[in-house]
């Protein structure tokens, strides 16, 4: 149960999945929030740190993630040949802007040639800075990838929730329960 079968996603799969999808609105939320903040508010330095932190945490697990992935077999999907293209697509997509925000979130925190600190656990070194205007433009595409991602996550809840409701499919159940995903 802990790998991907043909016919339903195994235990790393759905918690990778949950985790990242909690993770992600979290962080959405967050930095939405952080924009408001001023100078004398007393998240000013502590939010970033928080948000730099867990999207660390959750660039490592993303590509933990897309390693489990190539490593395991991705259920059939269901639907008509369309839909099986969307879904596949939609996926793609997902996991594309999910990469270009934690990247250009990573080269706004390392543009002026300090590392992250991960809750003070690690720190990760800054590998890219001092490119021109390396701050402003990282933040520009960080903003609109996450934006992009977040309306692409609510058309892939939404996609499950039609499969699950409207086609009694067991697509959003396979996510939930790798036991029931196994039926046959």
């Amino acid at each position: 149960m802990w790998r991907n079968t043909r016919s339903g996603w195994g235990i790393v799969s759905i918690l990778l999945h949950w985790l990242s999808a909690v993770t992600i609105v979290g962080l959405f939320a967050l930095g939405w929030w952080m924009t408001d903040l001023g100078y004398f508010d007393a998240w000013y330095n502590r939010a970033p740190w928080w948000h730099r932190s867990i999207g660390m945490l959750l660039l490592f697990a993303t590509l933990m993630r897309l390693a489990w992935r190539f490593m395991n077999p991705t259920p059939a999907a269901h639907g008509s040949r369309l839909e099986r293209l969307a879904a596949h697509l939609g996926h793609l997509l997902l996991y594309v802007l999910l990469l270009v925000v934690l990247v250009s979130g990573y080269l706004i925190s390392t543009a002026r040639g300090r590392g992250i600190s991960v809750f003070d656990w690690f720190e990760v070194p800054a590998l890219i800075s001092g490119l021109p205007n390396q701050e402003s433009i990282a933040g520009e595409i960080h903003w609109y990838a996450a934006v992009a991602l977040m309306v692409l996550a609510g058309g892939h809840l939404l996609a499950a929730l039609k499969h699950h409701v409207l086609d009694r499919q067991d697509t959003l159940t396979r996510m939930l329960n790798p036991a029931r995903s196994r039926r046959p």
